[in-house]
């Protein structure tokens, strides 16, 4: 059984079987149909991956990996907040008529702040420190700018990044304020673990441990069938995520620099309605 499958299910389970209803409370997202989106949701989930071991990614549903990595390197490498830039049209729904999500996500990363060292965004700023002072722990990102949330079109979910060099290793933490479990977890853990590997091979790192720490972890109601549904699945060994060794700039990966071997996954093709 992968990791990943295994904690999801656990996750899922917790959240159905102990969580709290906000059906009392006036919610902001709707269904398409304007009705309130509302959801079961557990406080403070804390998961580990260790990334020496295996990746996260789930097999009793398919994750859209490179589509997922897709939008890392939009956000963390492009730093751009165009839909137009990125592949997939995930961001669709939050775009304006121009296609920006305003002062969002990776614009936020690309703002650049003055050093000692120089003027540097805050990727570059990380990347500087994993190779000149691995010993810090300092070593972070931060997009919940609130200066700026009014010119946002969605306050950032994923929020903050946490780096930490151990021996040889890099670890992470990934702080997540919302976490819609169906749609955006795996996707998310996919995202960050694989940002994780990319961080550490440029710095002449190996993976370590990542963890993913989710203050408000919620199903909606309209997706708890088909959650049931995926976590009856009969989970599969975790595929190997391999990343072309000879990249060793952070900004000189493609979606083209990785593969997952041997990714085999359950069938799902039912279409899962979005909150908006």
């Amino acid at each position: 059984m992968s990791r990943a499958d295994e904690i999801f299910i656990a996750n899922c389970k917790d959240i159905l079987e102990n969580g709290v209803w906000d059906t009392d409370l006036n919610v902001r997202p709707k269904w398409d149909d304007g009705e309130s989106a509302h959801t079961v949701k557990k406080f403070g989930i804390v998961n580990r991956y260790d990334l020496s071991e295996e990746f996260p990614i789930l097999t009793i549903r398919r994750t859209f990996w490179k589509s997922a990595i897709d939008e890392l390197l939009w956000i963390w490498q492009k730093k751009s907040n165009n839909v137009h830039e990125l592949r997939s049209h995930v961001w669709d729904a939050w775009a304006d008529e121009t296609g920006s999500i305003g002062k969002a996500y990776g614009y936020q990363l690309g703002v650049k702040h003055r050093y000692p060292e120089g003027d540097m965004d805050q990727v570059d700023r990380v990347l500087f420190d994993l190779k000149n002072n691995p010993a810090s722990r300092r070593i972070m990102t931060n997009i919940y700018n609130h200066a700026d949330l009014s010119e946002m079109a969605l306050y950032p979910c994923a929020y903050s990044m946490t780096f930490n060099v151990s021996g040889n290793k890099l670890n992470a933490i990934l702080n997540q304020r919302s976490q819609d479990m169906l749609t955006a977890n795996n996707w998310n853990v996919v995202q960050y673990a694989a940002l994780t590997c990319m961080m550490a091979q440029v710095s002449g790192l190996e993976p370590g441990e990542f963890m993913h720490v989710i203050a408000d972890a919620h199903i909606y109601d309209r997706h708890i069938p088909l959650v049931e549904e995926i976590i009856a699945n009969e989970p599969k060994a975790a595929p190997k995520f391999i990343i072309d060794p000879a990249v060793d700039d952070f900004y000189k990966f493609t979606v083209d620099s990785f593969k997952m071997e041997n990714y085999e996954y359950s069938d799902f093709n039912k279409k899962i309605p979005v909150a908006v």
